[in-house]
C-alpha cells in the first residue's frame, strides 16, 4: 500500500467535552489502518447533529460508549469524501486514487480511516464538498423512509425537521418514491423546504401538525420533542411514526419518550418505532443511484476551511443552517 509523504497531519481535536470552544487545530500522527480499512485523504468532511452530540457528550448516557470523562476519539467528524491514500491487505473494493465517500471517524483532519464496508465510490456528479454532506444524514433518511418506514407511492408522509440535514434528504427521498410530502419547519425556512420538493409546508411556529386537519401514513420524528399523544393524533389508524432523533429531550438519556413509544407500540394498531443505527456501503451505493439520477441533491449551505471548523459548529448550535455544511481540507 502507498502511504502519506509525512507521518503527521493537521486535525481538529478536542481534549474534553463542551461546545465549539473546546476545538483546537493541532498536528497529530497520521492514523494507521487495519487489514479491512482504508486510509482516506480527506478533501471534505460533513457536519451533522451526531457530531455535535459527540462534541458535547450529551445525552450523558452516550458517554458509556464514547468516553466517560473525555472523548475516546479526539478528532471529531464522521462524514468524509476524499481519495484513497492506502488500503488494507484484505480490501478489494478500492484502490489508491479512487474517489470515495462514506463514514470515517475523525474526518476533521487531513487523513481519516474508514472501514471498507462503510465507504462507497463518490457520485460522479458531486464535488467533494457536496459528497461529504451525504453519508450520515442521507443514509439516516434513507433507512427511515424506506427500510423502517416502508413508505410507498401515493402514501402521505410528514417530515418534522424538514430543513435540517436528515430532513432535507428525507423530503427528497420520499418524493422520489412518489409520496405526498409535508415538511415542517420554522418561518424563515419554509421556502427552502418547498425548494426540496415538499407538496405542503407547515410553519410549526404558527400551525399545529396534530390539529386533526390531516393524518399521515408515515411521520418522521426528526426534530423537536412532540408528545406521543400528538404524534398518534396525526397518524392514520395504521400509520407509522419513526423516531429518528429529537432535540431538547433531556441531557441524561434523551430518549425517554422514544422508549415509551416502543414499549406501547405492540398494543396499538399504529407503529411507533426507533430507527436503528447503521452505516453501510449498500446504503451509500443506493444513494449514489438516486443522486446520479437527479432525484436527490445535497443542499450545501456553506463550506468552511479546517481551521474554521469551530465557527461551522457554532452555526449548527444556533440553528442557522439550512441543509448541511462541509469542512474542507
Amino acid at each position: 500500500m502507498n502511504a502519506p509523504s509525512s507521518n503527521t497531519m493537521r486535525a481538529i481535536t478536542q481534549s474534553r467535552y463542551g461546545d465549539a470552544d473546546v476545538l483546537d487545530l493541532a498536528k497529530i500522527p497520521v492514523p494507521s489502518i487495519a487489514s479491512d480499512e482504508v486510509l482516506v485523504k480527506v478533501h471534505a468532511a460533513g457536519l451533522d447533529r451526531g457530531t455535535e452530540h459527540l462534541l458535547t457528550g450529551k445525552p450523558y448516557a452516550m458517554r458509556l460508549a464514547v468516553g466517560l470523562r473525555r472523548p475516546k476519539q479526539p478528532v471529531p467528524g464522521r462524514d468524509v469524501a476524499g481519495t484513497v491514500a492506502a488500503v488494507g491487505s484484505s480490501v478489494t473494493r478500492f484502490a489508491v486514487g479512487d474517489e470515495v465517500y462514506g463514514v470515517a471517524p475523525g474526518s476533521f483532519a487531513e487523513f481519516a480511516v474508514g472501514k471498507e464496508r462503510k465507504l462507497a465510490h463518490k457520485p460522479a456528479n458531486l464535488s467533494f464538498a457536496e459528497a461529504a454532506v451525504v453519508p450520515v444524514s442521507a443514509g439516516t433518511a434513507l433507512r427511515a423512509v424506506e427500510h423502517v418506514g416502508h413508505l410507498e407511492a401515493l402514501q402521505s408522509v410528514l417530515v418534522l425537521g424538514a430543513s435540517g440535514g436528515v430532513g432535507s434528504y428525507a423530503v427528497q427521498i420520499a418524493k422520489a418514491i412518489g409520496a405526498e410530502v409535508t415538511g415542517a419547519s420554522s418561518t424563515s425556512k419554509r421556502d427552502f423546504v418547498r425548494s426540496l420538493g415538499a407538496d405542503h409546508v407547515i410553519d410549526y411556529t404558527q400551525q399545529d401538525f396534530a390539529d386533526g386537519s390531516r393524518r399521515y401514513d408515515l411521520i418522521l420524528d426528526i426534530a423537536g420533542n412532540p408528545s406521543l399523544t400528538r404524534l398518534r393524533r396525526a397518524l392514520t389508524p395504521r400509520g407509522t411514526a419513526v423516531f429518528v432523533g429529537g432535540e431538547n429531550a433531556g441531557s441524561l438519556l434523551g430518549m425517554g419518550r422514544q422508549v415509551r413509544g416502543v414499549l406501547v407500540s405492540p398494543f396499538l394498531r399504529q407503529r411507533l418505532v426507533l430507527l436503528p443505527t447503521r452505516e453501510s456501503a449498500e446504503d451509500y451505493d443506493r444513494l449514489t443511484e438516486l443522486i446520479e439520477a437527479g432525484k436527490v441533491t445535497p443542499r450545501l449551505d456553506d463550506t468552511y476551511p479546517l481551521e474554521d471548523a469551530a465557527e461551522a459548529v457554532r452555526r449548527l448550535e444556533r440553528g442557522e443552517i439550512q441543509g448541511k455544511v462541509a469542512i474542507t481540507v
